[in-house]
C-alpha cells in the first residue's frame, strides 16, 4: 500500500518527518502554494487536485492520511473520489472545521505586516513538539507566510461534511490527542459514531500536532491500521 501524508494549514509536507523516517515508502506532499505555486478556494478543490497527483503518479492502494486541513482533504477525496483508495487516517481533524475569528484577524494582520501574535501562535501551538523539530518547522511556516495560513484557514472555515458522513464507505482511522483544543476528542468521536468502519485513537497527554509530539504512538497506530486492511 501507498501512504500518502497531507499538512496541515499553511505547512508542507516536511512536517511529517517523523512518518516518512518510519513508514520510508510513503509520500508527503507539498500543497499547491506550500511553498510554490498558487494556492486553492476550497477544501473541494484541494481534493480535486490530490486526486490528480494519486493518478498521475499512478499510485495504488492509497491510503490517505491528512492533519486537520489535511484531513478535511481526505475526508472529501474519499467522498468524491474513492476509487484508488483503499483507507483514510484523519488526525487532528473534523467533519466540520468552524475557525475562531481571533485566528482569522491574528492572521490577517501578520498578512499586513504586523506578525508578532503570528508569530506567538506558531510557537504555542508547536510547544510540546520536540525543539529542533519546532526550530525548523517554524521557519519553514515563517517562509510559506501568514497568507497562505490564511487562505487555508478560509478553506476550512467553509468545510462543513456533518451531513454526508454516512456516504463515505472506506476503512477509517480516527487520531486525536487527549489535549487537543483546537479539534477536540468530540470532533474525532463525532467521526467515529457516524463512519461506519472507524476506529478512535485517542493519544494520551498530546495536543493538535500528536503526530509531532508522539511519534511512536501514532506510527503504531497506522501501522496496525494498515495491517488490518491489508489482511
Amino acid at each position: 500500500m501507498k501512504v500518502i501524508f497531507v499538512h496541515g494549514s499553511g505547512a508542507y509536507g516536511g512536517v511529517w518527518r517523523y512518518q516518512t523516517e518510519y513508514f520510508p515508502d510513503s509520500d508527503a506532499v507539498d500543497l499547491p502554494g506550500h511553498l510554490w505555486g498558487q494556492t486553492l478556494d476550497s477544501v473541494e478543490e484541494y481534493a480535486d487536485w490530490l486526486n490528480e497527483y494519486i493518478e498521475g503518479k499512478t499510485y495504488r492502494d492509497v491510503v490517505l492520511a491528512g492533519h486537520s486541513f489535511g484531513g478535511a482533504i481526505a475526508l472529501m477525496l474519499a467522498l468524491k473520489h474513492p476509487r484508488d483508495l483503499s483507507g483514510i487516517i484523519i488526525i487532528g481533524s473534523g467533519a466540520r472545521l468552524k475557525v475562531h475569528p481571533l485566528y482569522l484577524t491574528t492572521f490577517g494582520k501578520a498578512t499586513k505586516g504586523d506578525v508578532r501574535k503570528w508569530h506567538q501562535f506558531l510557537e504555542e501551538i508547536h510547544r510540546l513538539t520536540p525543539l529542533e523539530y519546532r526550530r525548523e518547522i517554524i521557519k519553514k511556516l515563517k517562509t510559506i507566510g501568514p497568507a497562505v495560513m490564511l487562505s487555508d484557514l478560509l478553506c476550512c472555515d467553509k468545510f462543513d461534511l456533518m451531513d454526508r458522513l454516512q456516504e463515505i464507505n472506506l476503512p477509517t482511522l480516527i487520531i486525536c490527542g487527549e489535549l487537543d483544543t483546537m479539534t477536540p476528542v468530540k470532533y474525532a468521536d463525532y467521526l467515529g459514531a457516524r463512519l461506519a468502519n472507524s476506529r478512535v485513537v485517542v493519544v494520551p497527554q498530546a495536543t493538535h500536532f500528536v503526530f509531532a509530539e508522539k511519534p511512536v504512538a501514532v506510527n503504531k497506530a497506522i501501522e496496525d491500521f494498515i495491517e488490518r486492511i491489508s489482511s
